[in-house]
């Protein structure tokens, strides 16, 4: 039998944005249906902002100190637990309010998308009889209910030493306390597991019975994989049935066109992708199917375990307007989509400081690049005129780089000392610093590489800047924006209603008028990285580097192929014009030279 939880009423999901933004966004739009997804990274943020919307609305509050038994996990469970009773009392208020103009359930019902609910209370609205209007606005009220609040869990943020590099009990890493912490709480969502395996996490999850198919089939929680790739879903969907575990979406990502954390992906473009997951969604369900039904087998489950609804299957990744939503919906049958830089214009459902917002507004394209800011070593998006960026090169200029660091989320580094270190940290930059000055590099190598070291920012701190400032918790707060390229070519600010009516194309926010096709800026930037690999291995390719540009062009000339077909099988806006950036792209990445693989 199929879940018994209802499909979403909206069409798009606003996912987690940094560690702040979108720390309290469930408060703010889960009344209207929509969804959205809170990191679990800072617990300490999350305290903070708990204690905050207790003194908010007259909630009684015991702090969880720092030092207290398994505070990580019961910080979590704590401030889920309190947002979902918010949001129960919101929902209540909805479900009771008088349908006129301005009401809480007249927001909710004006925020749909077309469909039959819409259409229900559009009949509602057209009918004259009172008595048959009442029927009907009864009715409506029975299908109010809430957006998820669902979770973020960084798989690979995993700390199993404290700060001060002592062993932490056993379950009691990062990841795992996080997931115990969403697991002991309330709320009937989803968890997000972003950033690859995690086998310990995986294993640790098969101990809990909410994530586990009761004999309806239905869930009380859900896991949410984001993939890059039909491959990466498949593999983490097989380890998680082998332990009788269900994946009830699989959110696709863009590895370029995103914010954050930014994964090149091999070429691999979103297209060739998404038409991969439409041409096997079925068999990758039947795959996972007859894992999971064996694994339930052998621990004696078999009988009692229905079998939950399909995955869905969504995407997100520099989305900007209704056609591109519609492509992603119509075309490649996804069952959803993830909007998120855009959401970054809208402070009424995001936290962003007034600073950091006005900077935003006035951002190019080359005002968010690729940096080198993430301690985790990963390419990181980010907006070069943020605040957090200013207070980097003020530190760099008077010859003090690097951080306090004062969460030490992602210390790791063991080069210089016993205890492990954050690279961002000024104990560590210091350090490096000086190990580069001695060292027998080049004078342009030294400049790299120290360029390379004091580009690492204070994610863990700065990122939480957007809530911190706007919720008067630390006022003087340096905040990082990790926004999407996509968010330059945004600049008008909006409400959650003018947002939805551009999502849905009942109104259109003003674009850039260079915006290319969301497939084609996705496209530039895997050129662009392309690009740079050939320049730095022009010399003398590594027969490893040799294999990765050449498997790189290959999957590049095989999406151009794709999106030519695209752009001829259907209609799109603007057709002339995509198929003119791509014909341009096309002669770009013919003109690279294709790299000879050398064979032993």
């Amino acid at each position: 039998m199929a879940d018994r939880k209802p499909a979403p009423v909206h069409t798009f999901h606003i996912p987690v944005m940094g560690t702040g933004f979108t720390i309290d966004t469930p408060l703010k739009v889960a009344r209207y249906g929509i969804a959205s997804v809170v990191s679990l990274v800072d617990d300490v943020l999350i305290e903070q902002v708990r204690q905050r919307l207790c003194q908010e609305h007259d909630q009684p509050c015991d702090p969880i100190e720092d030092n207290a038994e398994d505070a990580r996990a019961r910080r979590i469970t704590a401030y889920l637990d309190l947002l979902h009773d918010l949001i129960d009392r919101q929902v209540e208020k909805v479900r009771t309010a008088a349908f006129e103009k301005g009401s809480e359930i007249v927001r909710y019902f004006e925020l749909l998308p077309p469909g039959s609910l819409r259409d229900m209370y559009d009949t509602m609205k057209a009918t004259a009889d009172p008595e048959a209007r009442r029927e009907l606005q009864d009715r409506l009220r029975e299908f109010v209910k809430p957006g998820p609040i669902d979770v973020n869990i960084m798989t690979k943020l995993d700390r199993d030493h404290d700060r001060r590099g002592r062993k932490l009990p056993e379950k009691c890493s990062d990841a795992l306390s996080a997931m115990r912490g969403f697991m002991n709480s309330k709320v009937d969502a989803s968890v997000v597991l972003s950033a690859g395996m995690n086998r310990r996490l995986f294993s640790y999850m098969s101990e809990f019975n909410d994530l586990v198919p009761d004999e309806s089939g239905s869930l009380r929680k859900r896991i949410v994989l984001k993939v890059s790739d039909y491959r990466s879903a498949l593999l983490q969907g097989k380890l998680l049935a082998r332990l009788g575990l269900h994946v009830s979406e699989f959110r696709v990502e863009s590895g370029l066109n995103c914010g954050g954390h930014a994964f090149g992906g091999k070429g691999q473009l979103m297209g060739p992708i998404l038409e991969e997951f439409k041409l096997e969604k079925a068999n990758l369900g039947e795959k996972l199917r007859e894992i999971r039904r064996q694994a339930w087998e052998a621990v004696g489950r078999g009988e009692t375990t229905g079998e939950p609804a399909p995955a869905r299957v969504t995407v997100q990744g520099g989305i900007g307007d209704a056609d591109e939503d519609r492509l992603m919906r119509e075309y490649y049958r996804v069952d959803g989509t993830g909007w998120g830089s855009a959401f970054l214009y809208v402070p009424d459902v995001v936290n962003i400081d007034p600073k950091s917002l006005e900077r935003l507004q006035s951002a190019g394209e080359d005002d968010i690049h690729l940096s080198g800011a993430s301690p985790l070593g990963v390419p990181f998006w980010s907006l070069r005129t943020s605040p957090s960026e200013d207070v980097r090169h003020e530190r760099i200029t008077e010859g003090k780089p690097g951080s306090r660091c004062p969460k030490g989320y992602l210390v790791s580094n063991t080069e210089f000392t016993d205890k492990p270190i954050c690279t961002a940290s000024r104990a560590y930059q210091r350090r490096k610093l000086e190990q580069i000055a001695t060292s027998a590099l080049t004078d342009l190598q030294q400049r790299r590489s120290q360029e390379s070291v004091v580009a690492k920012a204070c994610i863990c701190h700065d990122l939480a800047g957007g809530a911190t400032v706007t919720l008067d918790i630390d006022p003087k707060a340096t905040t990082a924006v990790c926004c999407g390229p996509s968010a330059a070519y945004f600049s008008k600010v909006t409400t959650l209603e003018g947002m939805v009516d551009h999502i849905y194309g009942r109104a259109s926010l003003p674009l850039a008028p260079e915006r290319p096709h969301m497939l084609l800026k996705e496209l530039s930037l895997h050129l662009a990285c392309l690009r740079r690999d050939v320049a730095l291995h022009d010399e003398e390719p590594s027969e490893r580097m040799q294999k990765a540009i050449a498997e790189c062009r290959e999957n590049l000339i095989k999406g151009v192929q794709h999106y030519r077909e695209l752009a001829g099988q259907i209609l799109l806006p603007h057709r002339e014009a995509f198929v003119k950036r791509l014909e341009a792209m096309q002669r770009e990445l013919a003109e690279l030279v294709p790299v000879r693989v050398t064979t032993g």
